[in-house]
């Protein structure tokens, strides 16, 4: 019988290397990670959960389970300017199925060293099929990207297209996906990269930032509300991976780019520019008030 020791050794033998980094004292194996955050910098952290059957297939290949889990969440800290540094993930299965398990540490694995990030800890348990995973990276002290600065007169930036994640989930068996062989909107869904290096030079350009996990429109709402400020946008320069419909890439979400504003011209003609912010409140999408609808968790 497998036990949740045998369990953790092995999924630490699979992450191989992606355990360890210059910051990292004490990794997998003890109680407790034992981390240090540079002279300099602060601290950024986030936690996302993911559930079967509802952030992913429940029968999809155990290994883009794994990936797609670490990118998601590690998301979140390129929206706030952040070296990722560490993560400790937390994995609830209803079976101790070593395949399952080997591939998981595989695609986690894979995550950690495209993302550069150490895996430092984490937790097993038995129950429904569920992934949740801890971020923390670097950033200059109070150079941190936040939601609250946006400009009237700011263009409004994405740094890819969207639309591609919520194609896939209307028009491919996502479960059925196999990794090498992933292509245009099923490989949106299953290997985001979330843009790290472009997120470095966004903490002096960019006024403030997000990354696009629930609907463009519902998340640049939250930029606007926390600036006080309202966008003026253009559906034609809204940039949509191949297949997507506009109602996917302003709705959709799932597409782990980044949404920013920026108050320097030159700037904003390197990147995708869709509108702009306008004193007042409210998203107006060609002219008309936009239903900033996006995904909802309850």
């Amino acid at each position: 019988m497998v036990s949740e020791f045998d369990v953790i050794d092995g999924i630490v033998a699979r992450l191989g290397a992606a355990t360890d980094a210059p910051w990292v004292s004490v990794g997998p194996g003890d109680d407790a990670a034992v981390t240090s955050v540079p002279p300099g910098q602060d601290l950024v952290s986030s936690v996302d959960s993911l559930l079967a059957d509802v952030h992913f297939p429940a029968e999809a290949p155990a290994d883009l389970i794994g990936y797609r889990s670490m990118m998601v969440s590690l998301s979140d800290l390129a929206a706030m300017g952040a070296k990722p540094a560490w993560v400790l993930v937390s994995l609830c299965l209803p079976n101790a199925n070593q395949a399952w398990i080997d591939a998981f540490a595989s695609g986690v694995a894979d995550a950690a060293h495209d993302a550069d990030v150490a895996v430092v800890g984490g937790n097993v348990a038995a129950g429904p099929l569920n992934v949740t995973v801890s971020v923390h990276g670097f950033v200059p002290s109070g150079e941190a990207l936040l939601r609250t600065g946006a400009q009237p007169g700011d263009a409004i930036c994405l740094s890819g297209p969207v639309g591609g994640a919520a194609s896939a989930l209307n028009r491919v068996d996502l479960a059925a996906s196999v990794r090498t062989t992933l292509e245009g909107c099923a490989r949106a869904y299953w290997l985001p990269q979330p843009p790290f290096e472009l997120a470095v030079s966004l903490r002096t350009h960019a006024s403030s930032c997000i990354d696009v996990s629930d609907g463009l429109l519902q998340d640049l709402g939250h930029v606007c509300r926390a600036s006080l400020v309202g966008a003026n946008l253009s559906s034609e320069s809204v940039p949509l991976a191949e297949g997507a419909e506009l109602r996917d890439g302003l709705c959709g979400g799932d597409d782990y780019v980044l949404c920013f504003t920026t108050g320097d011209p030159q700037f904003a003609k390197a990147h995708l520019v869709f509108g702009e912010v306008i004193a007042g409140e409210g998203i107006w999408l060609d002219g008309k008030p936009a239903d900033a609808s996006g995904y909802q968790h309850f």
